[in-house]
């Protein structure tokens, strides 16, 4: 099996009377971001604590270049980790934590100052872990986990904490460590942030897999050949229904319409003489195709009144 490849298959959990995992599978291949995206409680931190040795499923594997992370010799060579970023000692700095983590796989000191130079770390490197913000423990938690040049990483919400500014330097350092070959699985809440960094996404909702496709593809079933419609006629809607659209409120002076395509939308505007400012194919977000998919494996839901 390619190394650089997580392969999940058939995974089962319990903790009591709590599933966690029913029959989670799926696997994470090199080259691409693949995003982990799911409700709280969907098994997906268990998932990624039972890749990485922490969890014992109860039945199903999760191998990493086709072995379970307990088998792997010099483990943080071949798959780097970010679960918790406050996982460190505070009064240590920077840099000695990381060389604490390097000595124990047999690498360099020069190695350590790389991924404190690659995560922007290099100016702050001697000051005490302790007192970084929570993008900072990120960065340093991602130059931990990119210390063994490992082929594998697996990170759990990458971009908490982050400022603006940290976003977007999160969005390329993900993109290039796919672009030199490596598989990358990124968990994350953060749809907008996942959309312009992931290539292919897994969503998942009570222990299970509820789809797994590319970008493309989940954002073109969500748009579904809809077409926006922004107009303050009130008969618009009237016709389009008339002439077999299904119509539904968008927003304000906003129409979102299924059945008719976009030529026969302007079409049927202009014949019966209805202004409007815009009619467009509908651009699906990921947030949008991701409500759509865990509609119903949400586990804690507001209750309207």
């Amino acid at each position: 099996m390619n190394k650089t490849i997580i392969a999940v298959d058939g995974l089962r959990k319990r903790f009591g009377r709590t599933v966690a995992l029913d029959g989670m599978s799926f696997t994470v291949q090199p080259g691409r971001v693949t995003g982990f995206v799911g409700p709280n409680g969907a098994g997906k931190t268990t998932t990624m604590r039972v890749i990485l040795g922490l969890d014992a499923p109860d039945s199903g594997t999760a191998l990493i270049g086709g072995q379970p992370y307990r088998a792997l010799r010099r483990p943080l060579c071949h798959v780097g980790s970010l679960l918790d970023a406050g996982a460190l000692q505070p009064s240590r700095t920077a840099r000695n934590h990381l060389l604490w983590l390097a000595h124990s796989q047999g690498l360099t000191a020069r190695r350590v100052d790389e991924v404190l130079e690659g995560a922007g770390l290099t100016t702050v490197a001697r000051r005490r872990a302790g007192g970084f913000s929570l993008g900072m423990r990120q960065r340093l938690g991602l130059a931990a986990a990119l210390l063994g040049d490992p082929p594998v990483l697996v990170l759990d919400e990458p971009f908490n904490g982050m400022d603006p500014e940290g976003i977007i330097w999160m969005r390329g350092f993900l993109k290039t460590l796919a672009a030199q070959g490596r598989a990358v699985l990124v968990s994350s809440h953060l749809m907008s942030e996942l959309q312009d960094t992931a290539d292919h996404v897994v969503v998942v909702g009570r222990g299970r897999v509820i789809a797994d496709a590319s970008v493309v593809q989940l954002l073109a079933a969500t748009a579904n050949g809809r077409v926006t419609l922004r107009t303050d006629s009130a008969r618009a809607a009237t016709v389009l229904a008339d002439a077999g659209g299904t119509v539904a409120a968008a927003g304000v002076g906003v129409l979102s319409v299924s059945g008719l395509a976009t030529d026969a939308v302007v079409a049927l505007m202009n014949a019966n003489g209805i202004g409007f400012s815009e009619v467009s194919a509908h651009r699906a977000t990921l947030e949008e195709a991701y409500l759509e998919l865990t509609r119903d494996a949400v586990e804690f839901k507001a209750v309207s009144r």
